[in-house]
């Protein structure tokens, strides 16, 4: 074995080395490749580098004398099942050869864990193209929460697309049924949360400023309209990205999202209505990968469609998908 020059590719803009590197050796471990960096047998046009180091078309990696590993029986990727297939590609609003948008149902999770036997990233092989790389998620929203969910096609984009989304260059849109109406009728919810336990159980809850595990987070809000003062339809926007954190600041409010499983207590679950959280991600309006913004809307689920007839909230059509500005 000798050492290889590898050239980054243009879909591999922007990925971090050790992504990388599971790309392209994935049997290597990180702790093997930190080891390899630190010793400087891995580097970058020359120059020592980190495993956190983002990589840009064109440049050469440098990279030692690496046993290939036999594949083993497990790591061979069952046919997805046609079904599973049909199902997440009927889910799709937008998708061009950079980007999936998908309007995901409420009650399907994002990704695997402690008794989820289904969910989003088991099945994005339903949404590959020949011999293209698998999707990959973006970023995650809540199993109960319906709505946009963005997948980038390649490693190059979702490391472009992860940063827009850490340099909060994306524009979310929520839409939520509360209980109650809050006053007043628009304004931001400046409350810091805090996470409470780990795993499945754990919850996130407002917190003082000076408490030390305090996390910064801030959200607005608007009162599209109300029904007597006992609900509200309220279109909410994230200006950080808190675990939970529109359903608690709705709940820091006075007024929980109807339905909420974890939140607002009782309060949360008047009769009448289909027990389920109404909390809808609308719209994303975003930085596009190859240049310009794509604005991309999703239809309510059934569960909200129905609880808008009964409050006699007119949600109006949803607006096609835009792309303004850029190629590709």
């Amino acid at each position: 074995m000798s050492v290889v020059n590898r050239t980054v590719s243009e879909d591999e803009d922007g990925i971090r080395l050790d992504r990388y590197f599971r790309r392209h050796y994935p049997h290597l471990t990180q702790g093997a490749l930190q080891k390899l960096c630190r010793t400087g047998q891995i580097r970058v046009e020359g120059k020592r580098v980190e495993a956190s180091t983002r990589l840009e078309p064109g440049q050469t990696v440098r990279v030692p004398p690496i046993p290939m590993a036999a594949k083993p029986a497990r790591d061979v990727p069952r046919p997805l099942d046609e079904k599973l297939a049909r199902e997440i590609r009927k889910m799709v609003v937008y998708q061009d050869k950079h980007v999936i948008v998908l309007n995901k149902p409420a009650g399907l999770a994002v990704q695997g864990g402690p008794g989820i036997t289904k969910h989003i990233d088991m099945m994005l092989d339903g949404l590959r193209e020949e011999d293209d790389p698998r999707p990959r998620l973006v970023h995650r929203i809540d199993k109960d929460t319906s709505g946009l969910l963005l997948l980038a096609r390649t490693p190059g984009v979702a490391a472009k697309l992860a940063a827009s989304f850490r340099g909060r260059d994306v524009k979310k849109i929520y839409w939520a049924v509360v209980v109650g109406r809050p006053d007043p009728l628009s304004g931001e919810i400046d409350q810091p949360l805090a996470r409470l336990g780990a795993g499945p159980g754990s919850i996130t809850v407002a917190a003082d400023r000076k408490d030390a595990d305090a996390q910064f987070a801030r959200s607005v809000y608007e009162v599209l309209d109300s029904a007597a003062r006992k609900f509200s339809w309220l279109e909410l926007s994230p200006l950080t990205g808190r675990t939970h954190q529109l359903r608690v600041h709705c709940e820091s409010l006075g007024t929980p999202i109807l339905g909420d499983p974890k939140y607002g207590g009782a309060a949360a679950h008047p009769s009448g209505f289909t027990d389920r959280l109404h909390l809808h991600a609308r719209m994303l309006d975003m930085p596009h990968p190859a240049g310009g913004r794509l604005t991309v809307s999703a239809e309510l689920p059934p569960h909200m469609r129905e609880t808008f007839r009964t409050l006699g909230f007119v949600p109006g059509t949803t607006p096609p998908p835009s792309r303004r500005g850029g190629q590709g």
